[in-house]
């Protein structure tokens, strides 16, 4: 039985001395197996990662500007009384349209058709004193041909005319005086436009230059906003819309984008810009004018005003996010030769209009450059797998490099 124990103690550790080197074995196969791998991956194993890629062509580039702006009526009126008395009546509808000479309030006329008839009957003795004044005159200078009275007594007679001639005159002004104050007893719309509240409520007594309610001209509408004090494409067009005298050939257009981001279907003119630049703001003041028939533009309502600056010819662009920070400073975009070799060039830039950004100077019609996948690129003259779709691609072909 004890030989029987060692056989088996025998065999255990021969058992465990085999298992010990197949797993050494197994260890160096699979260290070997990385070892392959790694040289596999330095030998160019891994894949070209993929890009989308667009051909550089030129375009007739417009540079437009938004700029924040507020609507005003074209004209808003303060509706004053011009003359002193009771606030009998308001004749209109708070908050509707009325005519241009529409009535809108009255005035107690009656202390007013007094004084006319004060004035009138003033005028009346004054003509009777003139007429009794002209047949003395008559009278005093026949004698005087005569040589039955003296020059002195020709003198005041003719200086009492004169005077009945001048007192004739006042009272004909006082008359026409009476009859404007009693005009005036109806207070008229001066423009046409909504009317706002009233001030005043009947009953109350008002002097001179009161005010009794506003009223603003909608159509057509102002628009007034702020031009950035580097905007001079925009100011000098403006100015010159200023001076075309209705010239449409130089008339500035504006475009007006609604508080819900929609554009406004009416095109409007700028009409106006400040001839100084304000000190405070850096900015210069201007006007377009919109038509407003359907009254969908309220006065007060912040917009934006869409100004087209210039239009560049035949000019190079690339979507905005093809352009990146170089590692020499400035920006660059990735460009492929003819093996598909993605190789970054510095380029100089202008505005990014629609989303593309204009190149001014690097880039040439012909050009392919990589819009979408460049997180992919690790080094310069990487090559890469060009995906179909161009810039349709673009955001799949973008998607797949960055997950790369």
């Amino acid at each position: 039985m004890n030989q029987l124990t060692r056989t088996e103690v025998k065999g255990g550790s021969r058992a465990r001395r085999i298992g010990g080197v197949s797993t050494v074995l197994v260890l160096m196969l699979g260290l070997a197996a990385c070892g392959g791998s790694g040289q596999g991956q330095k030998g160019g194993g891994t894949p070209p990662p993929p890009v989308s890629v667009t051909d550089v062509q030129t375009e007739d580039v417009t540079i437009r500007e938004d700029y924040a702006g507020r609507v005003r009526g074209a004209r808003e009126v303060a509706v004053r009384a011009r003359v002193e008395g009771v606030l009998e009546e308001r004749l209109y509808n708070e908050g509707k349209v009325v005519q241009k000479g529409e009535p809108l309030f009255r005035i107690d006329p009656e202390p007013f058709e007094v004084a006319l008839q004060a004035a009138k009957a003033q005028r009346q003795s004054a003509q009777a004193d003139l007429n009794q004044a002209e047949r003395e005159w008559n009278r005093v200078s026949s004698l005087y041909e005569q040589n039955a009275i003296s020059e002195r007594e020709r003198d005041n007679a003719r200086s009492a005319f004169e005077l009945a001639q001048a007192q004739v005159a006042v009272a004909e002004a006082e008359v026409e005086r009476a009859e404007l104050e009693l005009g005036y007893t109806d207070v008229e719309a001066p423009v046409t436009g909504v009317t706002g509240l009233e001030t005043q409520s009947e009953g109350n007594l008002i002097e001179r230059g009161t005010e009794l309610t506003h009223i603003t001209q909608m159509n057509p509408v102002h628009v007034r906003f702020a031009l950035p004090e580097n905007d001079a494409a925009a100011r000098r067009r403006a100015r010159e819309a200023m001076q075309s005298e209705g010239n449409g050939d130089h008339r500035s257009t504006a475009k007006l984008i609604l508080p819900d981001g929609s554009e406004y279907e009416h095109t409007g003119t700028i009409d106006f810009t400040a001839s100084t630049i304000d000190v405070e703001t850096g900015t210069v003041t201007a006007r377009a004018v919109f038509p407003n028939e359907e009254q969908r533009i309220v006065p007060g309502q912040f917009v934006r005003i869409r100004v087209t600056l210039k239009t560049l010819k035949d000019v190079v662009t690339v979507p905005a996010k093809a352009v990146s920070d170089g590692q020499n400073g400035g920006l660059q975009v990735f460009v492929l030769d003819e093996d598909n070799k993605a190789q970054p060039r510095q380029v100089e830039t202008g505005q990014v209009v629609d989303g593309r950004r204009i190149i001014t100077d690097g880039l040439e019609a012909g050009d392919r450059v990589v819009i979408g996948g460049m997180a992919g690129i690790r080094q310069p003259g990487m090559k890469v797998k060009v995906e179909d779709g161009g810039e349709d691609g673009q955001k799949d072909g973008e998607n797949g490099g960055e997950s790369n």
